[in-house]
């Protein structure tokens, strides 16, 4: 059975607000009908408050671009290691949902005679200083804790695919990029050569353009290389070959939701409550009904009082330690609150300034153009020698080549904006 964010409130059946009705301590409360999976959940009260916001997260890619292909593929190729782990905590989070339920079982003992004694035992807690609704909460709050990590995985795993898509686009703009830059430099090549045979050029001038050759063969061989190597690790994490994408995807704004890191911390502040309340409960005394039935159709039953720790010395001190891990918790929160809103800010920034000096970078190389089209043109006039035109177009390919290189900065810098506010991958769809 596959477990998607989209199945959760049917899945989590009574632990959630609106199809079951709240348990009340140990009391049992009647169950109404529980719908089928649904795609979405129609309102928050059908979910816990971090699931419902989980499935409402919105995907920043822009579908239809390179970008949605690659993340489709990467999606569907998943081994989803985290929705496994999702479906055991939502099992876990079924059967203690029905905890308040008596529990019953053999008993077997030896009596004083030597002989074997067998009773049938039920047992129903009448009074537990509401551990039954800890423990309730407790598995509420891991199927929320994998349920962020269903969703933080598949972030991490679109994210991972589109840095490497990012890495072979690069470097094939930077490969192509290059090959236009050798043909004009052979070009340059073949027209000192002449020169150097009919003694109108030396050799120095030939000789630095070859090497000015040499180092773009080998820079163009690495941007080749570097581009096959991405493509071959994002087409082994892809569910259909990528080699025939191309093109930068868009990004668009995501909605307003709070960091996958918030929502982790949040779910763990929960789970540690919840825990909390166990332990608390764990040094009380609780009230058991317990009844037992012989082989002999003799019916026996009584209260007993239950703890799991005996009083001591340091039981206060033990009490204070379990209410102060609320304020840790809430702290917790806090603090990953404000460390997902320094990243993000700052990526932001990063994020501008990278696009803003791509848009620098774009003038200047226009302007490197136009100075190279003046100098062609007064080499062809006569007015100027082809080593000067070499060095204006060496210094057009260079601001070409950092045009190149701030445009996938800039997309980077997005890339690593969206993946901090977890919004790479859409709730729904995972």
């Amino acid at each position: 059975m596959i477990v998607t964010l989209a199945m959760l409130p049917g899945c989590m059946k009574d632990m959630a607000e609106g199809t079951v009705s709240r348990f009340r301590g140990g009391d049992p409360a009647p169950v109404a009908a529980v719908p089928e999976a649904r795609r979405a959940v129609a309102r928050p009260s059908d979910a816990s408050e971090i699931i419902y916001a989980l499935q409402l997260r919105s995907s920043a890619i822009e579908p239809g671009t390179p970008y949605a292909r690659v993340a489709d593929a990467v999606i569907a190729s998943d081994a989803r290691v985290a929705e496994a782990e999702l479906r055991v905590a939502q099992l876990r989070a079924e059967a203690a949902a029905k905890n308040w339920m008596p529990r019953f079982g053999p008993r077997v003992s030896l009596d004083s005679l030597g002989a074997f004694v067998a009773e049938l035992v039920i047992n129903q807690v009448l009074f537990d200083n509401g551990r039954k609704v800890a423990e309730r909460d407790l598995a509420k709050a891991n199927v929320e804790i994998a349920a962020v990590a269903l969703v933080e995985d598949g972030n991490s795993r679109v994210g991972d695919a589109l840095s490497l898509y990012l890495t072979a686009q690069q470097n094939r703009d930077l490969a192509a990029h290059l090959q236009g830059a050798l043909q004009e430099m052979g070009h340059f090549e073949w027209v000192i050569l002449e020169r150097v045979k009919g003694g109108v050029s030396d050799m120095s001038d030939l000789n630095v353009v070859r090497q000015k050759l040499a180092a773009m063969r080998a820079r163009s061989g690495e941007a080749q290389e570097a581009a096959a190597v991405a493509l071959a690790e994002l087409n082994a994490m892809s569910a259909r070959p990528l080699a025939e994408l191309f093109g930068i995807g868009g990004l668009r704004e995501p909605g307003a939701g709070e960091a996958l890191g918030v929502l982790r911390a949040r779910a763990e502040r929960e789970r540690t409550i919840a825990e909390a309340k166990i332990a608390r409960a764990g040094h009380l005394p609780g009230l058991a009904a317990t009844g037992a039935l012989g082989r002999d159709g003799r019916v026996t039953g009584g209260l007993e009082l239950t703890t799991d720790s005996l009083f001591s010395l340091g039981t206060m001190a033990e009490f204070e330690a379990i209410e102060a891990t609320r304020v840790s918790a809430d702290r917790r929160v806090g603090e990953a609150r404000e460390v997902a809103g320094r990243q993000i800010q700052s990526q932001r920034i990063q994020r501008d300034a990278y696009r803003r000096q791509g848009q620098e970078a774009a003038v200047l190389t226009a302007q490197a153009k136009t100075n190279l089209d003046l100098f062609r043109a007064q080499y062809e006039g006569g007015q100027r020698q082809v080593m000067d035109v070499v060095g204006v177009y060496e210094i057009y390919a260079t601001a070409l080549e950092a045009e190149i290189d701030l445009r996938y900065k800039a997309a980077r810098a997005a890339l690593e904006l969206a993946r901090l506010q977890g919004a790479l991958a859409e709730g729904t769809s995972l």
